[in-house]
């Protein structure tokens, strides 16, 4: 079995990161200043050597490609950047996340990877007989589709602010398009579960957020919200700062400080804050360990190590294309530099690699 998560990767040492560090040290141009919080600026990746990293994997995955179709209903009308689809204008709605099929298909294998380092459990919260589930941000709606089967005397509602989930669903489960930014279009004391997850720099306020999730909830009702720790985490090992990796976590908090929509969520326990403050109690914490790549050693780890690889690098440009371009304005060619040093770093075979996923609980008060 894997080491578990017992520290930040500034807290390990090794060796194993010299030749990221090696590769990563090139100036950048005399004339150009570093951003502001240690973020080295974008040209720096076009002028940098690329590590030689021996890796069979590079052919494996194709050139990047989206498609566009006109519909007649609002909800439709994606907005494209650089020839991705996102979310047409929804309220307060501003999603990273394209919604194209190559996306989609990422998304569906991080959810099997988190059901599998979940313990192929679908949730953690100890619910019993919900009858009324909802799923808030629900992507593909694959978790809601599977908590239906699951649980198939429960009505199970799934929101998003994109239509891109099967039409071919159980009976029991619906989708409808809702931005959670805004109020809840909910009836107080309405259900028994709300799931919430992967909504980190999409959300404007989590004070408003969780306070919703509470008066939506019945009394004894329970809450669960999973969120991603954005910085790349290596065992035996820190990784250099001015690496790509390094780099990584900097450009995603300095979007979110240009959006106000913050991607230090786990950096900053927002979520056990904001429930405590809701008034949720109960609350429990647990950070799930999700290996990068094939290299644990227990099969079940190793297995989500090759989803999570997978999800990641079957569209690394679009996990990233909006914050680095729309909102940073980084150029198309100076992000591809980018992701080249960003992948072959993170296929260095010397690096056991992970990330982690915050899942916080909450009951709403039963005596109320």
């Amino acid at each position: 079995m894997s080491p578990r998560l017992a520290g930040s990767a500034g807290e390990l040492r090794g060796n194993n990161c010299e030749e990221m560090a090696a590769t990563s040290s090139a100036p950048p141009n005399p004339g150009e200043a570093s951003m502001p919080d240690g973020i080295l600026p974008a040209s720096h990746w076009q002028q940098t050597q690329l590590p030689a990293v021996n890796d069979d994997a590079d052919s494996a995955y194709g050139s990047q490609w989206s498609e566009t179709t006109s519909l007649s209903s609002s909800v439709r009308r994606y907005r494209v950047l650089q020839g991705r689809t996102y979310h047409a204008d929804i309220g307060a709605a501003e999603s990273w996340e394209p919604n194209d099929n190559r996306h989609i298909e990422s998304m569906d294998l991080l959810h099997f990877m988190v059901t599998l380092v979940m313990g192929d459990k679908l949730f953690l919260a100890p619910v019993e007989n919900p009858q009324k589930v909802l799923d808030v941000g629900t992507g593909t709606g694959l978790w809601a589709i599977e908590f239906g089967d699951l649980y198939p005397g429960a009505e199970v509602i799934g929101t998003d602010i994109t239509p891109i989930q099967p039409s071919w669903v159980p009976p029991n489960v619906r989708f409808e398009i809702e931005d959670a930014n805004l109020d809840w279009a909910r009836e107080d004391n309405t259900f028994d579960f709300i799931h919430a997850r992967t909504l980190t720099g999409n959300i404007l306020h989590w004070d408003h957020f969780f306070a919703e999730a509470y008066r939506c909830l019945k009394p004894g009702g329970w809450l669960e919200s999973q969120e991603l720790d954005f910085g790349w985490k290596v065992l035996d090992g820190e990784i250099p700062e001015d690496s790509a990796m390094g780099q990584y976590v900097k450009v995603w908090h300095a979007g979110g400080e240009k959006t106000g929509r913050s991607f230090r969520v786990v950096d900053d326990n927002l979520q056990e804050k904001w429930m405590e403050r809701a008034g949720f109690v109960d609350i429990e914490v647990k950070d799930l360990f999700c290996p990068y790549g094939a290299w644990p050693e227990d099969p079940r780890e190793k297995e989500a190590g090759i989803l999570s690889k997978a999800a990641f690098e079957n569209d690394m440009e679009g996990y990233i294309l909006h914050i680095w371009h729309a909102v940073l304005g980084w150029t198309p060619e100076e992000i591809q530099n980018y992701v080249a040093h960003l992948r072959r770093e993170l296929r260095n075979p010397n690096l056991k690699i992970y990330f982690k996923r915050r899942v916080v609980i909450g009951r709403k008060p039963q005596n109320l």
